[in-house]
């Protein structure tokens, strides 16, 4: 592993690891999907994410990582990220948030979802499809050479356009040997940032944080949920992806059997 003005670029070998890590992550959130319903507590995400953990031969990523007390990161409605797992219902109309990752031979895998329990308002699955839409295109700009904040510069107008905001406190960021690495990536384009230039082996965790009120967060007295200071509904997805010569490549969908 080498950096460049401080970043770590992986080579073939230790993508090859990640994107297993990854694959892996995609696999346990694609369960976790599917047990989304009414009436299910959130406990049961993160009983089934400690399971699939042991399956696969993991460790859990966020369990003990700077105190956090669970494996899954699980957030409900206004609640943006970092929200806990606990004896809460989901309800019809709902939208939940799944942050996931692991840890498989010294590498992290990251990713993140958010979907609806039940029928959702038209409004909420709107706030979905954008906050997808804005990763996608943050995503496509990952190029060899490229500017990083060109990423940012595409989530926040595509969200933007669309009257949502983006949170401003949490920030995507680079990962590898270490669940955060350099470069930190924003979801917007910082005032003054110098051009940060990326280089093939260049591993990032790219996760626009969308609302559909203000940007504007607050902690909950558990020191971890952040909440929408207006409690307008908030959505997150994230993907790990690598910069190659022949453009990105996400480490962190499901591999095939």
């Amino acid at each position: 592993m080498k950096k460049f003005r401080g970043i770590y670029v992986k080579n073939d070998a230790e993508i090859s690891v990640m994107r297993q890590a990854g694959g892996i992550v995609a696999s346990i959130l694609d369960e976790l999907e599917k047990a989304v319903r009414p009436g299910v507590k959130t406990m049961l995400f993160e009983e089934m994410a400690l399971g699939l953990c042991d399956q696969y031969g993991v460790k859990p990523a966020f369990k003990g990582y700077l105190g956090y007390p669970f494996a899954l990161c699980c957030s409900v409605n206004e609640e943006v990220v970092h929200g806990f797992p606990s004896q809460r219902e989901l309800c019809e109309g709902d939208i939940v948030s799944f942050d996931m990752g692991v840890i498989l031979s010294g590498f992290y895998g990251d990713s993140a979802r958010t979907v609806p329990v039940g029928e959702i308002s038209e409004e909420a699955k709107k706030l979905l499809a954008v906050t997808e839409e804005s990763l996608r295109l943050g995503i496509d700009q990952v190029q060899a050479e490229g500017n990083l904040y060109d990423v940012s510069l595409a989530i926040q107008k595509h969200v933007e356009s669309q009257g949502y905001s983006v949170v401003r406190r949490f920030v995507g960021h680079g990962i590898g040997r270490n669940l955060h690495e350099k470069p930190e990536v924003p979801n917007f384009v910082p005032k003054g940032a110098n051009p940060v230039v990326l280089k093939p082996g260049m591993t990032l965790a790219i996760e626009p944080m969308v609302t559909m009120g203000g940007p504007e967060v607050e902690i909950l007295a558990d020191k971890w949920t952040a909440v929408t200071k207006d409690r307008s509904l908030a959505a997150h997805c994230e993907h790990t992806v690598v910069v190659t010569a022949d453009g990105p490549k996400i480490l962190s969908q499901r591999l095939e059997a």
